[in-house]
Parts: structure tokens; C-alpha cells; sequence
């Protein structure tokens, strides 16, 4: 029987599979503190965790025993790999598991943003709607537009999949060409003809320290005016003061969020401002991924406490395979 800490309760397809384990789950709403992790991994054998989870080697230093790190999320930016390495420590992640509802997801804020969709729903919450009108709400079209995408991994790859269908010339700007991207039509450009050509621009890359605020001021100034910009990716990607003051200045049309620079804090201006859409980081939010991200994580667990090879390791290092 292993001792198992989970930084946050997770769908009951994943739990269940933990049976016959000792599991102990942290039990708040809001994101466990730094000490109240090191307390929960006290002596265990694994641990579960979230995006939202610091791991660091003071988190590590709680559990001498610890043989697995399993973040419940594709991105692991959250952890320090070299340290867990160097203990000989597994990481795994969730990879693509969550490609398509992200790239829904994307989608959405899409067009709820270039349709004014959460203020027309708070127009007539507030029973300002009189009537139509010709100048009522408008909005920007979708169809026919340009589709910048800065990122061509699986999420990048599935929203231009998707733009097909409404017609859109798409260019996207990556660190090396992807045929996949190219077959749905995406035409490989550098950073600037990006920004300046699209009328949308959405992110899809993890966060480095390249794509620390890649958003940033002269960024933002290069786009269009009628342009809107997208982030499912990571918060750090754009710099949100300077997002900010685009959006308060009408240097750009709008920007829909599901992530943030310092999240769960929003920048306060975003806060007060009609031309942005902010969603809670709700990317992989379908009752099916999330249950699929559970199963996959404890799966993983489940392997590595049986001495087998996780299917998701990121740092196969620890098996001596550096391929």
C-alpha cells in the first residue's frame, strides 16, 4: 500500500483506481499553500498535483521516499524537472488528452469576443434591449478573416483545423515549418508579418523563458486595430500591463483570456473593461477530459509504485534514456 498526496480532488473515475492505496486530498476551494503541500507530502511515496502547484526542491526535500511527481496538466512549468531529476524522481504530464476541448475552448472565446456575446448576455440581463437596431452591438465577422497562430503543437494544429470551416487564410509562426499545419492551409510566417496581417491572433505555446511575455507593448502595437488576441496557453505569455493599456487605449479591438499573468489574480483594469473576455482557466473544463486527465495521471502513478515505465514520463533522464 502507497502513500499518495493529491493537491486537489479529482474526478471519482481517477480515484476510484487508487483503492487499497492511502490517499490523502487536499480539501480546499482555493490553491493549497507552499506549507500546506509540504505538509501533505510528508513521507510519501507519490504525489499528484496541479498547474497551480509550486514543486520545488523545499517540496521535494518533505518526502526523501517520493518516486513520482504526476501533474495533472500538460504543461509542467510548475515543477522543477532538474531538481526531480536529479533525485531520481519521475514527472509525468497529460499530453493530449485535452487538445480538442482547448481547442473548442479557443473557439469560443473566439467568437464571443468578435460578437460581443458576454455583453450582449449582460444587455439583456440588465434589460437595456429595446428592440433591433442597426447599430446595435456590432461586431467583428469571423468569416473570411486572418487566423494568426503562434504555436503549432496538438492545440495549435486543432484550431486551424477547426478555422477551415469558416473559410479563414490562416498563418502561423512556430519555431521550425509543420506539415499538419500546412495541410489545413497555414502559411509559415515570421513574428511580425503575424501580427500585423491577422485579425486574430491566438496563443498555443508553453511557457519558456522565449515566450515570457512574448505579448508584450511592441507586440500588441504592431497588430491591427480591429484585431483581437486570444490566450488558452499560459498567462506569463503576455505581458498584462501593457495588454492593458491596448485595451483601455483601443489600440487593438479586444482580447479574450482564459489565463493570467498572476493567476487567480486578474489585473484590475481587465477587470473594468467591456472590450475583454475572461474565463476562469477552464481550457480542459469538460466533464469527459477531466475525467480522461484523472485516469491518465493515476495511471501513471499506478505504474511507476509497480517499478514500470509511466507512459508520459518528461524526464525519461531517470531511466537513463536520454533519446
Amino acid at each position: 500500500m502507497a502513500r499518495i498526496f493529491i493537491t486537489r480532488r479529482l474526478p471519482e473515475e481517477g480515484l476510484r483506481m487508487l483503492e487499497g492505496h492511502d490517499i490523502e486530498i487536499y480539501e480546499g476551494d482555493a490553491p493549497p499553500s507552499k506549507e500546506e503541500i509540504i505538509e501533505g507530502v510528508r513521507n510519501k511515496d507519490a504525489l499528484i498535483c496541479l498547474l497551480t502547484d509550486k514543486i520545488d526542491s523545499e517540496v521535494m526535500d518533505a518526502s526523501p521516499k517520493l518516486k513520482i511527481i504526476a501533474n495533472y496538466a500538460v504543461g509542467y512549468d510548475n515543477i522543477d524537472i532538474r531538481e526531480a531529476t536529479k533525485r531520481g524522481i519521475v514527472v509525468t504530464n497529460t499530453p493530449g488528452v485535452l487538445t480538442e476541448t482547448v481547442a473548442d475552448l479557443a473557439w469560443a472565446l473566439i467568437m464571443s469576443i468578435a460578437r460581443r456575446i458576454v455583453e450582449g448576455d449582460e444587455f439583456m440581463r440588465e434589460g437595456k434591449f429595446k428592440g433591433w437596431a442597426p447599430m446595435l452591438m456590432l461586431g467583428g465577422d469571423i468569416y473570411g478573416k486572418t487566423l494568426g497562430i503562434i504555436g503549432a503543437g496538438r492545440i495549435g494544429r486543432a484550431v486551424a483545423k477547426r478555422a477551415r470551416g469558416f473559410d479563414m487564410k490562416i498563418l502561423y509562426y512556430s519555431r521550425k515549418r509543420n506539415e499538419e499545419m500546412e495541410s489545413y492551409g497555414g502559411k509559415f510566417v515570421d513574428m511580425e508579418t503575424l501580427l500585423k496581417k491577422a485579425d486574430f491572433v491566438t496563443l498555443h505555446v508553453p511557457l519558456t523563458e522565449e515566450t515570457y511575455h512574448m505579448i508584450g507593448e511592441r507586440e500588441l502595437k504592431m497588430m491591427k486595430k480591429t484585431a483581437y488576441l486570444i490566450n488558452t496557453a499560459r498567462g506569463k505569455c503576455v505581458d498584462e500591463d501593457a495588454l492593458y493599456r491596448a485595451l483601455a487605449n483601443r489600440e487593438i479591438a479586444g482580447a479574450a483570456l482564459d489565463v493570467f499573468e498572476n493567476e487567480p489574480s486578474v489585473h484590475e483594469g481587465l477587470l473594468r473593461l467591456k472590450n475583454v473576455v475572461l474565463t476562469p482557466h477552464i481550457g480542459s473544463a469538460s466533464y469527459e477530459t477531466r475525467s480522461r486527465m484523472a485516469v491518465m495521471v493515476v495511471e501513471d502513478v499506478l505504474a511507476v509504485l509497480n517499478g514500470q515505465k509511466p507512459k508520459n514520463c518528461v524526464n525519461p533522464e531517470v531511466y537513463g534514456d536520454i533519446s
